[in-house]
């Protein structure tokens, strides 16, 4: 498979209940051909057995896995990708991801499966989101038998709305807010924390975390590696209470899927649509498979220590 699509997208509160809404917002979604979509704020689709959840598969003609509370999804295309397990949440998550492991197809039965997951760290607590996070970085860690009987790492793909910022240092990623730019009292407190030496700072905790487990900011590699700067294009726009354009919404790959990426770009919507951006994540399929089949990424990446 030459190329393999992604998308990312918090769909504000699933369209507001307006069934024309989702239906154009989703069938957007299809025009750009995914095989991977992550989804947020599904709000409404557990209600009536699940109604809005089929009706979403139907639009967009992939099977679907809805995680726990309504909160989070998966879209996958069935001839590309396929769940060999379903993965819990821990209870401390506000907003429970959907978690998977995920078989790709063109890499054949015995190829090493992916860690995928869908989540949406708390809006409100810095420290919320830095235990979720510690959470999701679990799934870094997650281990497969081969066929040969070794236990090793699978490869791992997350993506998200973090309700936080990367930290700075990427050339053309949206600077951070300046704290007492921030008009709304309240989002100035949940955007921040107090560092040790007392003082108050933006929260860029949950992208640390990550990225100290070997999960690289997708986005952040394709502008430091490759001069990618489109990469890193906001996903918020800038508004008054919230202060500036900002990128919230990442997705976050281990070296072999990262080794597979070829794009990443932000797909601008309407605020009248949504109140964030679409993330646009391309893949080299060939290469994703033969990193499956442990031909291209270090084995030691992927081996239990």
């Amino acid at each position: 498979m030459k190329k393999l699509t992604v998308l990312l997208w918090n769909f504000e509160e699933n369209g507001k209940n307006n069934p024309d809404k989702r239906r154009r917002a989703h069938e957007k979604l299809l025009s750009h051909n995914p095989h991977l979509i992550l989804r947020q704020e599904m709000a409404g689709a557990n209600a009536d057995g699940n109604a809005i959840m089929y009706e979403l598969e139907a639009i967009l003609g992939l099977r679907g896995w809805l995680g726990q509370n309504s909160c989070t999804a998966v879209f996958a295309d069935p001839r590309v990708f396929q769940t060999v397990r379903e993965l819990p949440a821990a209870a401390l998550w506000t907003l429970p991801p959907t978690a998977l492991i995920m078989r790709y197809l063109p890499a054949g039965h015995d190829a090493l499966p992916l860690a995928v997951a869908s989540y949406h760290l708390n809006y409100a607590s810095t420290t919320q989101r830095k235990l979720e996070a510690e959470w999701l970085s679990t799934l870094a860690d997650t281990k497969w038998t081969t066929p040969d009987g070794r236990t090793v790492r699978m490869p791992c793909l997350i993506a998200g709305d973090n309700n936080s910022y990367p930290a700075p240092g990427v050339a053309g990623d949206p600077a951070l807010p300046k704290l007492n730019e921030i008009r709304d009292r309240p989002h100035r407190l949940h955007r921040s924390f107090v560092g040790p030496d007392g003082r108050r700072v933006m929260d860029t905790r949950p992208d640390e975390t990550l990225r100290d487990a070997d999960l690289e900011d997708v986005a952040r590699h394709r502008a430091t590696k490759h001069g990618d700067k489109t990469a890193v294009a906001r996903t918020v726009n800038a508004c008054a209470t919230h202060g500036p354009d900002s990128r919230i919404d990442r997705l976050y790959a281990t070296a072999g899927v990262l080794d597979a990426v070829t794009h990443v770009d932000v797909i601008e919507v309407p605020e009248h649509v949504s109140d964030h951006h679409i993330v646009r994540l391309t893949l080299s399929g060939d290469h994703l498979a033969d990193v499956l089949n442990e031909q291209r990424s270090p084995l030691a990446a992927l081996m239990s220590r």
